[in-house]
């Protein structure tokens, strides 16, 4: 029951952050691309601009996130394409595979394939 809360899957992604290493098949505009788990929060910044929310899993691992608020900055391409197939991805309850230090997120539309962190502290700076 922990995996559909209201606060998130604390088990093995709580308190983790990940950094993007695809989007959509491309690199990251922005070296500093990350999604962070807090307890009950999802926090992302693909480059300038930054999503955050509330978050859970549910027993087929899809992701659900959201409704999110979303900072409006404008931005350069593209920056600004890999930001909005971000949030196009995680407001489509993208299913999720964890397997070690790798998670792929994938919806109908959008794939992003993310790494771990090390230190979950990392991935929050700038946030």
């Amino acid at each position: 029951m922990a995996g559909c809360s209201e606060r998130g899957d604390r088990s093995h992604l709580a308190e983790t952050s990940w950094r993007f290493e695809r989007i959509d098949g491309e690199r990251p505009a922005s070296t500093d691309a990350h999604l962070t788990f807090d307890d009950g929060r999802i926090g992302v910044n693909v480059g300038c601009n930054r999503l955050g929310g509330p978050w859970r899993v549910d027993a087929d691992n899809r992701l659900y996130a959201g409704p999110l608020a979303q900072t409006e900055m404008a931005c350069p391409d593209p920056a600004w394409n890999q930001g909005n197939a971000v949030n196009a991805l995680l407001v489509a309850t993208p299913r999720m595979n964890v397997e070690g230090d790798r998670m792929i997120l994938q919806s109908s539309g959008h794939t992003a394939e993310l790494v771990r962190i090390e230190n979950a502290k990392e991935g929050r700076q700038g946030d």
